[in-house]
């Protein structure tokens, strides 16, 4: 079915569709739904054999597969960070870590049916450009030889990187390992920032790197940029954003930091230094605002991409799919997520791996896939699952549609979550054309809350 996507042009002439006391009022900031339920709600009683079977089951669907390997390491903490990683300057230690990822492989590949075509490959840390050019090589190979990469055209093979453990010879060889996408972290590019979270990155790394990427050919290029830092106001945050669009990076991702999320390197930073909930609110408006003129349409969750871009065009299709990596144009992949803390996504099964890397690495010398804790979905995960994962990436929901796919009566399945629509509804987050429920602007910046409706053990916040 073809869904219309509503675009955030124009959206800020509107002079109702920024109102900031509603934006106030409500918590702008909330969970990302890229798996439903949420990791918080993963359970210790799913294992090893239950992901052995989804693994086997997975063949009968013959769907493509998604790879996502986690490399752990980075060479400095940056101190906003609450990613799974290991800081340290001891290379020594990635050698035996591909082993032991070669070793995860073998045990899932004798699960699976290896002519599925690996459509989507993801590497993520971490920093994966902390491994030398050889190792990855190595690891391209490694993969290869398990399951038979793609040379597709269309496929999708991403990775990470920093541009502060990234040349110009590091594009070439990612290129020639099959890469077609990079996503680099580039967070704020004012100095006074870059020093608050311990991540010094002279804006001439990210655009040489872009420059090289572009002349190459890749396909996409995604920049990660975050607000609610150290020293950030609107008008530092936009020097940023001219400097960023001015490099015409493919897609943006424009993150929140949630100091509420703090691992032990983010409580260096002084309360006072952080920008307040206006400030923040500020900075959000003139970055949807400069975005917007620039071209981006905002795809949701505070993703932005070219008109051109595949992201875009699934979503006025209506093809549009989330999933742990977050928005993707692809038909529905199974996901094998390989190392520490990896989460794999099979057929209505969730499991994740051990985040302890010594607990991981015990597993595999023990001969044991690392499946640490999982979860299963009931009818009723589907049903709902269904219901956020088109709210997020058609910023609609046709209630019709939801009683096709699984034989319900909507209204009287649903009503739980109808009811809690009626208050969004009030306030003018959504409208209703006959069974079709439609975010409006507003809704569709806190579209987040319209997902939260239709989740029956929201998760919970710390305090």
């Amino acid at each position: 079915m073809s869904v219309p996507a509503m675009s955030l042009h124009g959206m800020m002439a509107d002079p109702f569709a920024w109102d900031e006391e509603l934006l106030s009022r409500y918590d702008i900031h909330g969970q990302h739904y890229a798996s439903y339920p949420e990791p918080a709600s993963f359970q210790e009683d799913i294992g090893e054999v239950d992901y052995q079977k989804a693994l086997a089951k997975s063949n009968d669907s013959g769907r493509p597969l998604s790879l996502y390997i986690h490399l752990p390491f980075c060479r400095k903490a940056c101190y906003y960070c609450s990613r799974n990683r290991v800081v340290t300057k001891a290379t020594r230690l990635t050698e035996p870590y591909l082993s032991r990822l070669d070793r995860e492989m073998v045990l899932v590949r004798s699960h699976l049916d290896t002519r599925r075509e690996v459509s989507q490959l993801h590497w993520g840390g971490g920093t994966p450009t902390f491994f030398s050019l050889n190792q990855m090589s190595d690891l391209i190979d490694r993969l290869d030889a398990r399951f038979g990469l793609s040379s597709a055209r269309g496929r999708d093979y991403a990775i990470d990187i920093d541009p502060r453990e990234a040349d110009v010879f590091t594009l070439r060889h990612l290129q020639a390992l099959g890469f077609n996408r990079l996503s680099l972290g580039v967070q704020d590019l004012d100095p006074k920032v870059q020093r608050a979270i311990n991540r010094v990155q002279p804006r001439i790394l990210t655009e040489a790197l872009l420059d090289e990427a572009d002349r190459l050919g890749f396909r996409s290029l995604n920049l990660d940029l975050i607000y609610g830092l150290p020293f950030q106001t609107r008008d530092t945050f936009s020097v940023t954003l001219e400097q960023v669009i001015a490099m015409a990076p493919a897609r943006l991702s424009l993150l929140h930091y949630d100091p509420m999320s703090q691992r032990a390197s983010q409580q260096r930073f002084r309360h006072q230094d952080l920008p307040g909930p206006e400030e923040k609110l500020a900075i959000l408006k003139t970055s949807i605002t400069m975005l917007t003129n620039a071209g981006y349409v905002h795809i949701g969750m505070g993703r932005f991409a070219r008109p051109s871009d595949s992201l875009v065009k699934a979503q006025h299709q209506g093809t549009l799919r989330r999933n742990i990596q977050g928005y993707s144009s692809h038909e529905h992949c199974d996901l094998v997520g390989l190392g520490v803390s990896a989460i794999s996504q099979l057929d209505g099964l969730y499991t994740q791996n051990h985040t302890k890397l010594s607990a991981y690495e015990a597993a595999l010398d023990a001969s044991r896939l690392p499946t640490a804790r999982g979860l299963r979905h009931t009818f009723d995960d589907r049903v709902r699952h269904h219901a956020i994962e088109r709210l997020l990436c058609d910023m609609q929901l046709d209630l019709n549609q939801l009683e096709e796919n699984f034989g319900i009566d909507a209204q009287r399945y649903l009503a739980d979550a109808l009811a809690r629509l009626e208050t969004l509804a009030r306030d003018g987050l959504l409208t209703w054309h006959g069974r079709r429920l439609v975010a409006t602007p507003i809704g569709r910046l806190l579209i987040h809350h319209l997902a939260m409706a239709f989740d029956a053990h929201p998760p919970q916040r710390p305090t």
